[in-house]
């Protein structure tokens, strides 16, 4: 693998004979603003730093300290970086500021170890230090291909795993130095092999597998990397993974909550029981008719009881199907679980719960292709059976016109009923779940 910050192994790659250098195109750089901005005296104990780390074959990154700074040399580093003056004789840089700083301002295209070239000449590498650096790079990814490899994981996450080296993920995150790559690569398989999950927090994951509970914050080099597999492990990820509530979905799809509270599920009619706080706020509710929102936290505080051994448990995709049932039935509403969307961690709380407990599941969702996703995960996760939620029910409802726009996505297998996937792509109409409100509740208001 090569970069600006690595020896090539391949000296006929870098065009020399003998030892290897660090030789990125002269013509690439802006020389006059370059020696205006990097090239003086000043500052030729930072290009000298900078040169003995590319020769040793070190990551440029991190700081380089001159404890004994003068005046001027102080100056010219603060002008450098654009920052104001700072009191002390010890002067520190940046080097990825500088790397950043020449790039942007077209002065050194290449980055930093391209503009050390540009004004002191070739940096020569060892043959030794060349090999070194390779195998380094090579044992960095070891732990992720071995786990590749010997993993159930899907294609996706096989290709995602091929990639890792021809996108550069991980030596970015790595910050070009490959000793911190195996690392990274070490706590990333750590946690992959402990999902999925089954309803743990965030960080009681992170404290599990590597012993820091924040080594899965946002922002955290080790949470990149691993996001980035699940995003190829998930059926249907979240468009935005940067944003709080795309990472939370994409953190659900593998059993993981970011948080005990945020992740919700809503229901209505669970009948509850004595045992726990949660049981008996089921209970009261469904005596009421009353939707309840269920936590993680709630549902994860010691063993449960629903009080559904044995009876039809329903569940929908809107939340729009719950208020309608809980108007038109109240407290005689048979139990009825709203995943709102792909499944939250809650939602997978309490309907593997409910199925454990003995509850006979039956789903429905959106006909479209994200419903048959979330369809198929909630049928996977229980073993439960349709609920008007097969070919002849999709077709019914496009006779009677109840279409609700056209079909986008990417299509999704339905093995429970698979002419069910072959008229959504055929018809290619979808047929959103509010709109078959009437016939679910029909079927709530019968008798069990």
């Amino acid at each position: 693998m090569t970069g600006p910050d690595v020896p090539k192994p391949d000296c006929t790659e870098s065009g020399c004979a003998g030892s290897e250098f660090v030789a990125p195109a002269p013509a690439e750089a802006d020389v006059p603003r370059l020696r205006r901005l990097l090239g003086g005296p000043e500052l030729a104990w930072l290009v000298d730093r900078v040169r003995r780390r590319m020769a040793a074959g070190q990551p440029l990154a991190g700081s380089v300290t001159r404890t004994a700074a003068t005046p001027a040399e102080r100056a010219a580093a603060d002008r450098l970086l654009g920052r104001g003056a700072r009191p002390g004789r010890s002067l520190s840089v940046r080097l990825e500021s500088v790397d950043h700083l020449l790039r942007a301002s077209g002065a050194a295209p290449g980055g930093l170890a391209a503009a050390v070239v540009v004004l002191s000449g070739p940096v020569e590498v060892t043959r030794e230090t060349a090999d070194r650096v390779a195998r380094a790079w090579a044992a960095a990814y070891v732990p992720l291909h071995t786990w590749c490899a010997a993993s159930a994981a899907p294609e996706a996450v096989q290709a995602w795993c091929a990639d890792l080296e021809a996108v550069g993920r991980l030596r970015r995150l790595a910050q070009g130095d490959p000793v911190q790559a195996r690392n990274l690569a070490d706590q990333a398989v750590a946690v992959l092999s402990a999902l999925p999950a089954a309803g743990v927090t965030l960080a009681v994951l992170a404290a599990r597998t590597v012993g820091d509970a924040h080594a899965l914050d946002p922002g955290r080099p080790l949470a990149a990397l691993v996001v980035s597999a699940l995003r190829a492990w998930a059926d249907n990820p979240p468009e935005d993974i940067h944003s709080a509530e795309g990472r939370r979905a994409l953190w659900a799809s593998a059993g993981v909550a970011v948080d005990v509270l945020s992740s919700r599920v809503l229901c209505l009619g669970l009948p509850g029981g004595t045992h726990t706080t949660t049981s008996r706020i089921l209970a009261e509710a469904a005596r009421a008719g009353e939707p309840t929102v269920l936590t993680v936290r709630q549902l994860g505080r010691g063993e449960q009881h629903f009080g559904v051994a044995g009876k039809r448990v329903f569940v929908c995709e809107n939340p729009a199907v719950v208020a309608e049932a809980a108007e038109a039935l109240g407290a005689d509403c048979p139990p009825l679980v709203c995943v709102e969307g792909n499944l939250s961690v809650a939602a997978r709380l309490l309907l593997t719960g409910l199925a454990a407990e003995g509850g006979e599941l039956s789903c429905h969702a959106d006909f479209d292709w994200g419903g048959v996703r979330i369809a198929s995960t909630v049928m996977r996760l229980t073993d439960a059976r349709p609920w008007r939620y097969v070919r002849a029910d999709y077709e019914a409802a496009l006779a009677a016109g109840i279409g609700s726009g056209a079909l986008g996505g990417t299509p999704a297998a339905t093995p429970w009923n698979p002419g069910l996937a072959t008229a959504l792509t055929a018809r290619a109409t979808r047929v959103e779940e509010e709109h078959l409100v009437d016939t679910l509740l029909a079927d709530l208001g019968a008798p069990q």
